[in-house]
C-alpha cells in the first residue's frame, strides 16, 4: 500500500494555499461548538471532539477557530449529482427515488482506499487539494434545482456530512418545505449533538461500518467504539438505519470479523439492512485486487446466519445470485427484485408482503405513489 506522507500537507501550508483563502469565503460561524478558555473551542460535529486553538483547523482541516469562534463551510458544493437511492445504498426507502446528491471538501478520516478522495482529502492530501473545485449555491436554489429533476431525496454524501452538518441542515430545512426526504451517507464518527442537531431535518441514515477490528481504524483516523455507538443512537433515534460493510482483501474480510460485524449490528436490530461490497482499487490502496463475488456471497450468508433479515451483496450487479433482491423474511417470497440500482420488480403494498401481510421495515411509496412502469 502506498502512504500518504509523501503527499501530506502540513497545517500551515495548507494555510497559505489559495483555495484554503477562497474557502474562508465560503464559511460562516457554526452552532456545533462551545467555547473553551484562553480563545480556545471544542466541535463536536463529529467524535474526534477537536479542542482547537485560535488560528487553527480540526481535524478535517475545514471547520476552524477564529477569534475564538469557530467557523464552517457553507454556501457551496464540491460535488453534485443525480443518482438513484439505491446507489447511497439505501434498499428500503422510496425505492427507485432520485436522490439530489451534494459532497463538500474534507474529511474527519483518511481512509487509504477512499473511492471520493479528490473531495474528502482536500486540505490532507496535495494532490486532491490540487484538483479541488466547488460551486458556490443557496439552499433554495439546490432545492429548486432537486424539484425542478423531480428528486425525492436531498443527500449528503461523497465526502463526511457530519462535518458540514449547519450547511446539511440549511438545505435540508428548506427541502422540508417541500415535502422532501434528508439522508446523510455517513462514516458513522458522530456524537449524540450532532445527531440531535440533525434529526429534525435527516430520515435516513447510512453508516459505513469500516472493519470490526480497533486497529484497523486506527489506522484511517477514527474508533471502532464511536462507529458502534453511532449505529445504536441512530436506530434509537429513529432514523431509517441501513449500515455498509466496503469488504477490503486482507483488511477485513476474514469470516470471523465479518460475523462479529453481523452480530453486532443483529444486536441493535435484526430490521437494520447490511450491505456488503466489493472494493476496488483506489487512491493510495491499489496494492491488491477487487473483491470477488464469492467474498460477498459467503458475507451474505454470515449476516443471515447472524440473526439478521435483509442482507444484500453490492457493486457487482448480476454476479450474488439473489442477495440484490428483498425478500420477506416471514414468507421467503420475493418483494423487490434489483439488477444493481434498478428497481425490477415491486410487490410490496403499503410496506407489507402481498402474500402473507407481514410488514417490512423500511420507508416505503404510499400504493398510489409506486411507479406505474414497475411489474407487480
Amino acid at each position: 500500500m502506498a502512504t500518504l506522507e509523501h503527499r501530506r500537507l502540513k497545517v500551515k501550508e495548507v494555510q497559505q494555499l489559495p483555495i484554503a483563502r477562497v474557502l474562508k469565503e465560503f464559511s460562516r460561524e457554526g452552532e456545533l461548538y462551545r467555547r473553551l478558555d484562553d480563545g480556545k473551542v471544542e466541535c463536536f460535529a463529529c467524535g474526534h471532539r477537536c479542542v482547537i486553538f485560535d488560528g487553527l483547523p480540526g481535524v478535517c482541516r475545514v471547520r476552524y477557530n477564529e477569534g475564538g469562534k469557530l467557523y464552517v463551510p457553507w454556501g457551496y458544493v464540491g460535488a453534485l449529482h443525480l443518482d438513484p437511492i439505491e446507489k447511497k445504498p439505501f434498499f428500503h426507502a422510496y425505492p427507485g427515488a432520485k436522490a439530489l446528491s451534494f459532497g463538500m471538501l474534507g474529511c474527519d478520516l483518511q481512509c487509504p482506499y477512499c473511492q471520493n478522495w479528490q473531495i474528502s482529502q482536500v486540505m490532507r492530501d496535495a494532490v486532491a487539494t490540487m484538483l479541488a473545485d466547488f460551486t458556490p449555491i443557496t439552499p433554495e436554489e439546490f432545492v429548486r434545482m432537486a424539484l425542478r429533476y423531480k428528486a425525492k431525496v436531498l443527500t449528503s454524501t461523497y465526502n463526511e456530512p457530519l462535518i458540514t452538518s449547519e450547511w446539511a441542515v440549511a438545505i435540508f430545512r428548506e427541502g422540508k418545505k417541500h415535502g422532501l426526504v434528508g439522508s446523510y451517507v455517513s462514516n458513522g464518527n458522530a456524537t449524540p449533538e450532532v445527531l440531535d442537531y440533525i434529526r429534525p431535518f435527516v430520515d435516513l441514515y447510512k453508516i459505513d461500518l469500516k472493519s470490526m477490528r480497533e486497529h484497523n481504524y486506527r489506522t484511517l483516523g477514527g474508533k471502532l467504539e464511536t462507529v458502534l455507538n453511532t449505529i445504536r443512537w441512530t436506530w434509537e433515534r429513529g432514523f431509517w438505519v441501513e449500515v455498509v460493510t466496503l469488504i477490503v482483501p486482507a483488511f477485513n474480510d476474514s469470516e470471523e470479523e465479518l460475523r462479529d460485524a453481523a452480530r453486532y449490528i443483529a444486536s441493535v436490530s435484526p430490521d437494520i439492512p447490511w450491505h456488503v461490497t466489493a472494493f476496488h482499487p483506489d487512491f493510495l490502496m491499489t496494492d491488491r485486487s477487487s473483491t470477488p463475488a464469492k467474498t460477498l456471497i459467503r458475507a451474505a450468508e454470515i449476516g443471515y446466519e447472524e440473526g439478521l433479515k435483509f442482507v444484500y451483496a453490492g457493486n457487482l450487479p448480476g454476479m450474488v445470485g439473489p442477495y440484490e433482491n428483498t425478500y420477506c423474511p416471514k414468507c421467503h417470497t420475493l418483494l423487490i427484485e434489483r439488477y444493481g440500482f434498478q428497481v425490477l420488480r415491486y410487490r410490496l403494498k403499503d410496506g407489507k408482503c402481498p402474500d402473507c401481510g407481514e410488514s417490512i421495515p423500511g420507508i416505503w411509496w404510499k400504493e398510489d405513489e409506486v411507479p406505474h412502469h414497475w411489474r407487480r
